[in-house]
Order: C-alpha cells, then sequence, then structure tokens
C-alpha cells in the first residue's frame, strides 16, 4: 500500500520538472524552432507581459544596411600607410590604406615621358589643329588632370585626419576631383563621336604611336591606383587589420579593412520553416537583446528570402539542431542606436495580417 501512493507522487514529480524545463528554454538557450514553440504555447518570452502575444520569434544579429564589407588588396604588396582607424567615418572613394607604390610610380613616370616623346614626334609631322588630335590631347590632359586631383584629395583627406586641414579644404578638394572627372567625362563623348564620324581621318603613324604611349601610361595608372585601397562606401570603419609592414595579399583570409554602414542598422532573422506563414512584409516586430534587458527595439520587416535554407546564426545554448531548416527575414530598425553590429538578439513577430 505505501509503494502504491509512492508512484503518483513520483509521476506529479516529473511532471513539474518537465513543465519548469519548458518555461526556462528561452533563458538556458534554444535551437531553431524552440523558441517559436515556447511562443506559441506561452503567448510570452523574457517574462514579457501576460498581455502581449506574439505570432512567432525567431533569433537573429543586428547588421549594417550595407552589411559588413571585407575590403582586401588586389596585388601581392607591403603596407606602407595605414590611414583610418576604427570608428572613423570615411567617404566613397576615401583613402584607407597605402601599398608601397614606389615601383607604380616609377612606371608611371616612364609612361609619361614616353607620352611627351610620342607628342613631340607627333607634333613634328602631324597638323596638331586637326580637330580630331586636339580633342585627342584634351583627353590626355584631362586624364592626368583627374588623377592629379585624386592624389590631392587624398592627401587633403590625410591631412584632416591629421588635424592639419578642414572639412572645408576636404570639400574644395572633392568638389575639384569631381570637375575635372566630369570634364574628362565631357571630352571623351566628344572624341568618341569623332572617331565615329564619317570623316574621320585614319590615324597617321607618330599619332598611333602617341595612342599607345598614351595607353600604357593608363595602364600604369591602373597599376599605381591598386596600390590605393579605398572606400566602395560611404561609412563607418568598423576593424582595422591591417599593419605597417605587413604583406597584403589577395588570398588572405583577412580583411585589411571592415566597414559597415552605421547610419541605418536592421536584424537578420532566421525564422523556422514551420512559421514561415507567420512573417509578411511591413509586420511590425520588437527586438530585444540581452545586453539592454527590458529595452524593446522596434522594426518591421522590410524583405524576406524566396528560399528556404540550413540555418547560419549560431544557436544559444548546448543544443544545437542540424535538420531544421529557415527561412531569413529583414527587420529594419527604427532606432537601434544602442546596438552594435554583429550583436546576437532575439526577434519577436507581432501578429499582424498582411495580404501575401
Amino acid at each position: 500500500m505505501a509503494i502504491a501512493m509512492r508512484r503518483p507522487k513520483r509521476k506529479i514529480l516529473w511532471l513539474l520538472l518537465a513543465m519548469l524545463a519548458g518555461s526556462g528554454a528561452g533563458r538556458l538557450g534554444y535551437a531553431p524552432g524552440s523558441l517559436s514553440e515556447s511562443i506559441a504555447a506561452t503567448g510570452s518570452a523574457r517574462a514579457a507581459p501576460a498581455e502581449k502575444r506574439w505570432e512567432t520569434a525567431a533569433p537573429g544579429r543586428v547588421e549594417s544596411s550595407s552589411r559588413e564589407i571585407r575590403i582586401s588588396s588586389a596585388v601581392l604588396a607591403t603596407i606602407a600607410e595605414v590611414l583610418v582607424g576604427m570608428n572613423d567615418t570615411v567617404a566613397a572613394g576615401d583613402l584607407l590604406v597605402r601599398l608601397d607604390d614606389r615601383e607604380a610610380l616609377a612606371r608611371l613616370a616612364l609612361a609619361e615621358a614616353q607620352v611627351e616623346d610620342s607628342r613631340r614626334a607627333r607634333d613634328d609631322t602631324a597638323q596638331p589643329s586637326a580637330e580630331q588630335v586636339k580633342a585627342a590631347d584634351e583627353v590626355s590632359a584631362s586624364e592626368r588632370a583627374v588623377a592629379a586631383a585624386r592624389a590631392a584629395l587624398d592627401r587633403v583627406v590625410a591631412a584632416r585626419r591629421a588635424g592639419t586641414a578642414s572639412e572645408a579644404d576636404v570639400a574644395d578638394a572633392r568638389s575639384a576631383w569631381a570637375r575635372a572627372q566630369e570634364r574628362l567625362d565631357q571630352q571623351r563623348v566628344r572624341l568618341q563621336k569623332l572617331k565615329a564620324g564619317p570623316d574621320a581621318p585614319l590615324p597617321s603613324r607618330t599619332e598611333a604611336a602617341l595612342a599607345v604611349s598614351r595607353a600604357q601610361w593608363t595602364i600604369a595608372q591602373e597599376a599605381l591606383e591598386k596600390t590605393r585601397i579605398r572606400a566602395p562606401i560611404a561609412g563607418t570603419v568598423l576593424q582595422v587589420q591591417a599593419k605597417i609592414g605587413e604583406i597584403a595579399s589577395p588570398s588572405s583570409p583577412e580583411p585589411l579593412v571592415v566597414l559597415g554602414n552605421r547610419s541605418l542598422l536592421r536584424v537578420r532573422a532566421e525564422v523556422d520553416e514551420r512559421d514561415i506563414g507567420k512573417v509578411a512584409i511591413g509586420q511590425r516586430a520588437v527586438v530585444r537583446a540581452d545586453a539592454f534587458p527590458g529595452r524593446d527595439f522596434e522594426g518591421r520587416v522590410s524583405a524576406i528570402a524566396p528560399i528556404v535554407g540550413a540555418g547560419r546564426i549560431g544557436q544559444r545554448g548546448p543544443q544545437k539542431s542540424n535538420d531544421v531548416e529557415v527561412m531569413e527575414v529583414l527587420i529594419d530598425l527604427a532606432d537601434g542606436g544602442l546596438l552594435v553590429i554583429g550583436l546576437r538578439v532575439d526577434v519577436f513577430f507581432r501578429p499582424e495580417k498582411f495580404d501575401r
């Protein structure tokens, strides 16, 4: 009789333990799907108020609107100068890292000398007053002017970071470079029209030699530009791994600089495949992070991937499921200033209905 009385008590104990384990799933870690199952069962997460109800939930990671841009070198060369630091704000085209450019500068100087020599030879035998010849000369001069204006802008930007130049100086240098580039574009269009005309004369031998010299100058200028690591977008420097004296290599797994646009943050969430019907474009969502307890970050779903695949965001806790497929969902944040790029978060989707 005593034994029969103890069995129901043991069963009740196991039931209580199972209930406690289920209620703590959100705090002890989850694999994809387990968090959303807990939300569906309880209607809350992380001690959320009982009146709140969530359609589903998913793990996510904070990223910039541009994502992380990992910038590497296109050539094998020694790093000669690092011009930016972490948290620096850069504009598109700003010089970030300068590689050893002594050989490239020498080749460019040789190409410039060959261009000048070929031009003199042309002028001794051809008619420089011809319209097409003058247009080609103007394009060549403008190409050099653009290169010079770009180099001047690089120097002014570096001086501003060093505190010896102002923002107005940078703006003036940037405007001068833009004007030079615009003039070059216009002259190139004019030259192409002249070459394509029905009465366009065939180039003489000296004119052809000059064109070859100018092409070699362009190649040398492009080789020099490969020693300049520039910002592809305007943004914030997130990481700087380049060090003076090290060898930059195109095959290096580590980037020289990592950029991101912190002006607009978003979250990339991974919704369990069983919950994809509960998420829609424009749906409101709440983002929560362990780093900011009690703080909600509002956002809206801006994009939904058209494909389901394996999850890439690391799951928390010891449970890691490899057989659960997920769908990527992007949530634009209204104000994510406190959040840090790369931070893992939880995303809770509000129960709103949208036409698909």
